[in-house]
């Protein structure tokens, strides 16, 4: 990161098009030679591969399309640097290119679908890698933007459009998976290496250039709020999501301390007082008691899972029964400060997730394995709480992804169970202070998960479209309705050309709109169809019969088109054109001028407010601007946390933005539709403390979040 204070530079500021080329110089500079310089890397890996394992069909096939892909590096590189440029020239003229439009699940093969995928993926890991530097350079970038007369703006060197640049850069080239995987995690630690440079020496050129907000009096801040709000509250992180195993083991140490009141406190989780005359085994002794227990049936934690909140105890109870058996008497033995540590936090983390996620009941056997495992790594690495991609945390993440919401009801959700249980048995039985037993495992569950990925990334288009569709439909079906009602008011009209207009009419204009649009030949036509018969029906009036005869004869193929756009054959179409006729013969009919007719539709709208704002919208008028400019400026792929109307939290992601309505389509983790609401719903739930932004879902870490939340609650 960069010393200069947020805008603490001088108040005169370089030119901002000048200031953009010097960062988009520096970003070629120092990645500008990807992914060309990746293929060395990989090649290493894929032999070190091959002489671990038996080499197989997939392996060869890898390195037949490595030597391929090698052979087009320079394309490659070409094609990577122009997509960097491309993100500095869409920040200067505000457009950022939709990777989700409607076409795209026509025009993407699978193949290309797997690498927008492992991109998506990267750009959430990195985006919560760098969150912090993030914040700082975007809060400049916006004030940049400002300087510009831009009202939004997107990072051009933010991990979204890093993974962009990466994967447009094999447009049209088919990667093997075990190749692609080489490809995204070799690009990820070149990032990993150069982004805190990179980021650093960005942040301080727009300060030096004078880009940060300065408030007079004090230091400089820039709050990372949407442009053009003005106070109020804004959306606010989803609290607790920051914990550190420092400030949880401070808890854990007050709470054994007896700070906290006992009533608080489960007693399956009460401190364990050390007695006189009693040594504390050393985390060795532990982990050793803890691999002497390897393959012995784990009931006792899968019972402990089932909601009893006993799982802590069951692992001391395990754990004194092996150090009996090593020789180490709980007469003079107890367990150490820190092994209680490691210890509870697994308890209690393995009890979140059973409580957080929508995991079924045949699932606590699976996840009963995985317990002393997990032990054994927390006591001998820290890491395991403190980085998210430690390996044990990713295949935890990976087991959960697999089996969270998971019934069992078709092939694949079985396959992928089966797969999910075999990788924890194998880590129960493998695991000898190795991480690359958790690396393994997580690689072939994850090689699975893809096929799942895409299958949510399916079923969001889906769902996506299915309101994008009814919303058309509404749209279409209020012109048309604008359309008739502006005819039926404008002359007194007989009943038989009233109800023609206010029924056949009114529909086939819905479906010309729909398909053709408001602008077509089609529409025009159709519009002058009712001017036609409004016409036809002045001459009936004055009984001007040759007149009106010729007029129908004329209309007559039109009107029947019209009838036919409702569903009717071509039989049932000339027996509506005769009752038309008909109702047309009589000079003397009554005449008058018609309201609309109400229309009769299913919908679901009314139903996503009644079940989200059951309290009414009252709220929405008083809401603050700053509350709704904050959820504006959520992009497509964002993560909130809502709860729902049972009360129950939910993580909902952004799936799409409706180009008709602004509203916002939010979907679960499995791709389904969660609720769709327009910006100012959704700052009425936010008011309520019902909505949260969160980070991308990621199973360890929610745990331990919870963790966190659990403990404080104790200590209040």
């Amino acid at each position: 990161m960069s010393n200069y204070p947020l805008g603490a530079a001088n108040a005169t500021r370089t030119d901002p098009f000048r200031v953009l080329e010097e960062v988009k110089r520096l970003t070629l500079e120092r990645l500008g030679g990807l992914p060309g310089a990746l293929y060395g890397p990989i090649e290493d890996a894929l032999a070190l591969s091959a002489t671990h394992f038996e080499r197989n069909a997939f392996q060869y096939e890898d390195q037949a399309a490595l030597w391929s892909l090698r052979h087009q590096q320079a394309a490659q590189v070409m094609r990577y640097r122009q997509q960097l440029a491309k993100g500095f020239d869409e920040f200067r003229t505000m457009r950022a290119a939709s990777r989700r439009g409607f076409l795209s699940m026509g025009l993407l093969d699978e193949a290309q679908l797997d690498m927008h995928i492992a991109g998506e993926r990267m750009a959430e890991v990195l985006s919560q890698r760098y969150q912090k530097p993030l914040e700082a350079l975007e809060a400049r970038l916006h004030v940049l933007a400002q300087t510009l007369g831009l009202q939004a703006m997107v990072n051009p060197v933010g991990p979204g459009r890093l993974a962009t640049a990466f994967v447009d850069a094999f447009d049209g080239v088919r990667v093997p998976g075990q190749l692609r995987s080489h490809l995204f995690q070799f690009y990820e630690d070149h990032l990993a290496r150069t982004l805190d440079e990179l980021y650093g020496q960005a942040d301080a050129l727009l300060a030096q250039a004078g880009y940060g907000v300065t408030r007079e009096g004090s230091k400089d801040v820039a709050p990372h709020v949407a442009p053009g709000s003005s106070g109020g509250a804004a959306l606010q992180q989803e609290p607790g999501q920051d914990v550190t195993l420092d400030e949880l083991r401070s808890l854990l140490h007050a709470w054994r301390e007896g700070t906290v009141r006992p009533e608080n406190v489960p007693a399956s989780h009460a401190p364990q007082r050390a007695l006189q005359g009693r040594r504390d085994l050393r985390v060795e002794e532990v982990v050793s008691v803890a691999s002497l227990l390897h393959g012995e049936p784990t009931d006792t934690f899968a019972r402990a899972l089932a909601g009893t909140g006993e799982l802590g105890r069951s692992i001391r109870e395990r754990l004194g029964e092996g150090a009996r058996r090593l020789g180490l008497s709980p007469d003079h033995t107890t367990i150490g400060r820190d092994s209680e540590d490691a210890i509870d936090l697994v308890a209690m983390v393995f009890e979140s997730l059973f409580a957080t996620q929508d995991l079924h009941e045949r699932c606590r056997r699976l996840y009963a394995r995985l317990v002393l495992p997990y032990v054994k790594v927390a006591l001998g690495d820290r890491a395991l709480f403190d980085r998210a991609e430690h390996p044990a945390r990713k295949l935890l993440d990976a087991i959960t992804e697999a089996c969270a919401g998971n019934n069992a009801e078709t092939p694949f959700e079985r396959e992928l169970f089966e797969r999910a249980a075999l990788s924890a048995q194998r880590v129960a039985v493998e695991y000898h202070e190795n991480m690359a037993v958790f690396e393994q495992a997580f690689a072939e569950l994850d090689a699975l998960l893809l096929q799942q990925r895409q299958r949510v990334f399916l079923q969001e288009e889906r769902a996506a479209q299915a309101v994008h569709g009814r919303e058309r439909l509404q749209h279409a079906r209020e012109q048309a309705d604008a359309v008739v009602g502006r005819r039926l008011s404008a002359q007194p009209l007989c009943e038989a050309i009233a109800g023609f207009l206010g029924t056949s009419w009114r529909h086939h204009l819905v479906q010309v709109l729909l398909r053709d649009g408001v602008d077509s030949a089609r529409f025009a036509e159709a519009l002058a169809l009712g001017d036609a018969l409004a016409e036809a029906d002045m001459l009936a009036a004055r009984a001007e019969g040759r007149a009106l005869a010729t007029r129908l004869l004329t209309l007559e193929r039109t009107i029947v088109d019209c009838l036919a756009s409702s569903g009717l054959d071509d039989s049932a179409a000339q027996h509506g054109l005769v009752s038309l006729v008909r109702g047309l013969a009589w000079p003397d009919a009554p005449r008058s001028v018609h309201a609309l007719p109400p229309r009769i539709e299913a919908g679901d709208d009314g139903e996503d407010r009644k079940l989200w704002l059951a309290g009414g919208t009252d709220t929405v008028a008083t809401l603050a601007p700053a509350m709704v400019q904050s959820l504006r400026a959520l992009a497509v792929g964002d993560w909130l946390r809502l709860k729902n109307a049972d009360g129950v939290l939910v993580n909902a992601k952004v799936g799409w933005i409706s180009p008709l309505t602004s509203r916002r389509l939010l979907v679960n983790d499995r791709g389904g539709r969660v609720l769709v609401a327009a910006v100012e719903e959704l700052a009425a739930l936010a008011e309520q403390g019902r909505l949260h932004v969160a980070p991308p879902p990621r199973a360890f870490s929610r745990a331990l979040a919870e963790v966190g939340e659990r403990l404080r609650r104790a200590g209040s």
